[in-house]
């Protein structure tokens, strides 16, 4: 495995314009996500919401995606950083003739939140004087929207469908301002392009504006420069509210800003990632759309805030999932739904060529339709802790978990698709854990009297609790090999087992094996592929290697725990960020990014490991 970066690494050059997945940071502002190359090129910025039409999907088609460049006229190496406790970007770029420094923020407002989307991009001059060019050239590869520029006097908009972008840029403190140029249209549709120098102590500022089916307000460039202060004191004041007293310090609160870009803040949703269709495989075929909230990464996510001592987070998250659920479970459970909280009308395919040209490109997500046993303990357990965190429960919520629970005591002895999404519905091991866990919590909030079931309904639970114990000890333990199985009647292992170390169902001898087996078949040096044979298809998964930490930890083995968790704190890029996969041999990221699963799973390892040692 290739370690990550030093944060002193130049900017890489690109392979046929694309980027290295490794190379991007992300900053947001609780409603769209922005990628950044370390050459200072924004390759992916959705308009104005996450799950919107992306006008800049350079990461997805390098020719005609559209992307937002902003770097020195000449050769330059650059280093970056985000501002501490934060998710503004700075970058600084050194030429031979001087240094500027790049400041990226999609900004806040006074009262909060803009109405609008809004990216500001300071320019500081340091030394010496700098020529930087810049150029913002929206595309159209996923839509159909054609992109056209419209000439309104003093500030240019672009239209896309119903999306609207303007551009406005100064020079602080002079009034000679930085306008859009008149470059020549490209090959996909209109463009802004400009040019300017810095000198010591200078300041420009380019502000990116947009909206969807709005009128659009072009923002003054003066204000949007301060703007860039107020969101930095935002963030900075959000951290102050995260408590940590464990290891691993500085990766457990980059993970959690990482986590905070990824809650959808009109609704209170988690996206499981910030993109779509970057691939799980180099030779394709493995590619999804991650622009939508799982119940599984947003029970994880709500439990990772509650251990920080955050308050508003897992209320808007517990919120957003028992409202949406009440309104969209008729039967079963929804396995995810999109950051409004609807149902999914499927996949549709895009006509971008896919990052380095390895697709498919896809909007939408194909397992809204499954049954996976697995969300009933992740929305369940979630509860338990929400609760136990002293926040109490409506009626309708308690009468919805009893529902549930209800329905797991039923719906265990089926065959599903299991955590992996998988086409071929099976008898999965980790499945029947989940019912376990599912009832288990169910059983602890019935005793903290939380909800009230009909009489008998808790020795309904209890009883099943057993039955599901039986089949598994019958099922899914293969004693011959001294580990639990993925499925009843197959050989093949699955990580997804190890989450069970944490969730309560086996801290003993047999998990305590199972991880000696699983690290054996699936493991290279401090990373683990998903389940057998997933080296022949895809990488290493980031999530599973900090399961394994975890649980170490919980059968005893913190030693080993803390160990393994030394090297995996090192995967992350220069910034922090983490993707869903990771190359064995090269150390390449693969898959969406940033991703919510990786970065909750660091957080759980490092928080179990703490609590155990």
């Amino acid at each position: 495995m290739t370690p990550a970066p030093d944060r002193a690494t130049p900017a890489e050059p690109r392979t046929d314009g694309y980027a290295d997945l490794r190379g991007y940071a992300a900053i947001g502002d609780g409603r769209t996500v922005a990628l950044i190359a370390r050459d200072g090129r924004i390759d992916w910025l959705p308009v104005p919401s996450l799950d919107s039409r992306p006008l800049f999907a350079a990461v997805l088609d390098a020719e005609a995606g559209g992307h937002f460049a902003l770097q020195p006229a000449e050769a330059f190496t650059a280093t970056r950083e985000y501002v501490d406790g934060t998710n503004v970007l700075r970058t600084r770029f050194t030429t031979r003739s001087g240094v500027a420094v790049v400041t990226d923020a999609l900004v806040t407002g006074i009262a909060g939140r803009l109405p609008w989307m809004q990216l500001v991009r300071r320019i500081d001059g340091v030394d010496g004087e700098v020529a930087m060019s810049w150029i913002v050239a929206p595309g159209n590869v996923l839509g159909d929207h054609e992109v056209t520029r419209f000439d309104t006097g003093s500030v240019p908009l672009i239209r896309a469908g119903d999306t609207n972008i303007t551009l406005t840029g100064s020079r602080v403190g002079r009034l000679d301002p930085v306008h859009p140029g008149n470059g020549p249209a490209t090959d996909w549709g209109p463009d802004f392009r400009g040019a300017f120098a810095t000198s010591p102590g200078s300041r420009h500022v380019l502000c990116l504006a947009g909206t969807e089916a709005e009128p659009i307000r072009a923002p003054d460039p003066a204000i949007a420069d301060g703007s860039v202060d107020r969101t930095v004191e935002g963030w900075q004041a959000w951290s102050e509210a995260f408590t940590w007293d464990g290891p691993w310090a500085e990766q457990v609160h980059r993970s959690t800003l990482a986590l905070k870009l990824l809650l959808y803040s009109p609704s209170g949703a988690i996206a499981a990632a910030a993109t779509t269709s970057l691939p799980e495989s180099l030779d394709g075929g493995k590619n999804w759309d991650y622009r939508y909230a799982w119940v599984r990464d947003l029970a994880y996510s709500v439990d990772a805030f509650l251990r920080f001592g955050l308050r508003e987070e897992p209320h808007a998250a517990v919120s957003w999932v028992l409202k949406a659920l009440k309104e969209n479970t008729s039967d079963g459970i929804a396995v995810f739904l999109s950051l409004a909280g609807e149902p999914t009308d499927g996949v549709r395919r895009e006509q971008a060529s896919g990052w380095r040209g390895i697709g498919p490109v896809v909007s939408g997500n194909q397992a809204g339709g499954q049954l996976q046993l697995g969300v009933y303990a992740d929305l369940i357990s979630i509860m338990r802790a929400y609760t136990a965190d002293g926040n109490l429960l409506d009626g309708t919520s308690s009468d919805l978990l009893v529902r549930l629970a209800d329905e797991a005591c039923v719906r265990w002895k089926r065959k599903d698709s299991g955590m992996w999404e998988l086409p071929e519905e099976r008898h999965y091991v980790s499945s029947k854990m989940g019912c376990w866990q599912a009832l288990d919590a169910a059983c602890s909030l019935h005793d903290m009297g939380y909800v009230l079931p009909p009489a008998g309904t808790r020795e309904r639970w209890e009883k099943n609790k057993r039955l599901i114990r039986r089949w598994i000890d019958k099922h899914g333990w293969d004693e011959r090999r001294g580990t639990y199985v993925m499925s009843k009647g197959g050989r093949a292992l699955d990580a997804s087992v190890l989450l069970h170390t944490v969730s309560g169902y086996d801290r003993g001898e047999r998990m305590s094996r199972t991880i000696d087996a699983l690290r054996e078949e699936l493991g290279r040096g401090p990373l683990i592929y998903r389940y057998s044979g997933m080296e022949r298809e895809e990488g290493t998964f980031l999530a599973c290697a900090f399961w394994t930490a975890s649980a170490l930890a919980c059968v005893g083995r913190v030693d080993e725990a803390t160990a393994l968790m030394d090297e995996l704190v090192t995967v992350p890029n220069d910034v922090g960020i983490m993707a869903e996969m990771v190359d064995e041999g090269s150390g390449a990221f693969l898959g969406n990014l940033p991703q919510a699963l990786s970065h909750l799973a660091l957080v759980q390892a490092a928080s179990v490991i703490r609590e155990l040692s």
